[in-house]
Order: structure tokens, then sequence, then C-alpha cells
């Protein structure tokens, strides 16, 4: 579901800026998780106390994360910022280990590994123009911190996620973030407002995307398996938004796809199902000698 966030992108661009596609997705997920919460809210006796835990959250983390890699991506090259998003598992393991004391196991950087030379053969072209020099610099550091925010937002809701549901992490957040954006949308994007009546068929099917799978379900997903497995784990797990990407925008798109782009995707995916199947293992044998 996150692969889809790249083509549903391309199809609402034309029409839609940069704030306005984060926000209004966000806004639009608040009310399909809203009567989920409510009942939450009621049961666990919930207070603005535990809804602003997640402020640092989002405006340290998810803010960053969404808006800088948009705008890093704009002062910089598109081929840039796939290559530096190899960064965001690194940096994930890194702030684990520094937060929640997690460990790299051997298992791990055999398929951090695996994956990293899953996605180099599938970002060959975008290695070869690949510009780090001084006219992106601004670009680059924007890319790096929004990075070090999607970490420390993958992180943070790590550390907290046993006191919520899925739901209500996924609500809080956008929450915060829908009010942190909407001063943005309103100052730079008011036009767009006047031109929703304009939108194609195309930007709505982008926006719809958006809204259901990107920011609803897989994000409800994403939560449910940050509960049950470690955060180093999921991080990993990143690497398959390039497998499940790219046949996506070559069906959807017209984009073609190459041999070594389909030989990477098949390494990432084999990387990923070795780590979750020897993890597995591992846990059921500590079990049984429990």
């Amino acid at each position: 579901m996150w692969a889809l966030q790249f083509t549903s992108i391309k199809l609402t661009q034309d029409q839609v800026g940069q704030y306005f596609t984060v926000w209004a997705p966000m806004l639009l997920s608040l009310f399909l998780l809203f009567p989920f919460v409510a009942k939450d809210y009621k049961q666990q006796n919930r207070s603005w106390k535990d809804i602003l835990l997640f402020l640092p959250l989002a405006a340290l983390g998810a803010f960053p994360s969404q808006v800088l890699m948009t705008a890093g991506t704009r002062y910089s090259l598109a081929s840039n910022a796939a290559i530096m998003v190899l960064i965001l598992p690194v940096l994930t393991a890194l702030l684990a280990f520094l937060l929640l004391k997690e460990k790299m196991t051997k298992i791990r950087w055999i398929c951090f590994g695996i994956a990293i030379i899953g996605v180099l053969l599938c970002s060959t072209n975008d290695i070869k123009q690949m510009d780090l020099g001084s006219e992106y610099a601004f670009g680059n550091l924007l890319i790096f911190i929004a990075l070090i925010g999607n970490a420390y937002y993958n992180v943070g809701c790590k550390k907290i996620a046993h006191r919520f549901s899925g739901m209500e992490m996924v609500f809080y957040t956008y929450l915060i973030m829908v009010v942190l954006l909407t001063p943005f949308v309103f100052y730079y994007e008011a036009d767009t407002f006047s031109r929703i009546g304009d939108f194609t068929l195309n930007t709505w099917i982008g926006m719809g995307s958006l809204t259901l799978f990107q920011n609803f379900l897989s994000m409800v997903l994403f939560f449910i398996a940050l509960k049950n497995l470690e955060a180093t784990d999921v991080a990993l797990s990143n690497y398959l938004i390039t497998f499940f990407g790219l046949p996506i925008a070559a069906i959807w798109l017209g984009e073609k796809l190459g041999t070594q782009a389909i030989l990477g995707g098949t390494l990432v995916l084999g990387s990923m199902l070795l780590l979750t199947l020897v993890e597995n293992f591992s846990k059921k044998n500590k079990l049984k000698l429990q």
C-alpha cells in the first residue's frame, strides 16, 4: 500500500501542491478513523495528556518526514532522494539501539546487506545520475533531516506502542499533523480549494488512493506490525516499497522494468522473507526452551 504513494502523487502533482497532497488525505483519514478511536478514547479513559504524547512524534518525526522530503526533492534531484533513502534503516537501527536497546543480530546484518544489493540493482540508473554537489546541498540536507525524522517517528512510536491501539496512534498523529499543516496549506496553496471542481479523474484516483490506502489501511497495519516486531525489523521491511513500487509504476504509468530491476526486487523480497522466517523460528525455539 505504501508503494502506491509514488504513483498516486504522480497522478495528483499537476493539480495539487505538496502541502495539500499531505494535508487533505490525512484530514479525510481522520473521519474514517474517528468511530474506532472514539470507542477506545472512552474505554481507556484517555485525556489530552495522552494525545500530547504524539506532539513531539508528529512535530519532530512525521512532519519533517512528510514535508521536508517533498521540499528537499524539489531543491535536489529525485535520484539523490532515491539513493539517500537507503540510509533510513541504518538511522532507525541506530536510534533503536540508543532509545530501545535493540541489537543488530547477524541475520539482520545479512538481510540488510541483501536488501541493499537489491535496491542498488533497482536504482542503477539513478546512481549514475546522482549528484551530491554544492548546487544541491540544501536539498540534500532537507532530505537527510527528513530521514532522521522518519527514523525518530518509527522508534518513538515503538516506545509507546504498548499504551495505544494502532488506530489511536494513527489518529492522534494525523490530528496533530493536520493542525501543523493547516497554516501552510492556507498560506501557500489556498487557491487549490477553488480548483477542486476542476480535478481530473486521475487526480481524484490519486487523492482517493492516498487517503484510503496510504494514510488509512497501510498505517493501521503498520502499527499492528510495530507492536509485534522490533523497530529494526520494521525499518528493514521498508525496502519492500521498492519491490512493489516498480511493478505498480510499470502497470499504471507505463514505466518499463529492466532485468536488473526485477532481479533487485526479488533480492529485496527474499531478504525480508529470510529475516521473518529466521526470527520467527528463533522466537519459537526460545518459547519451547522456556
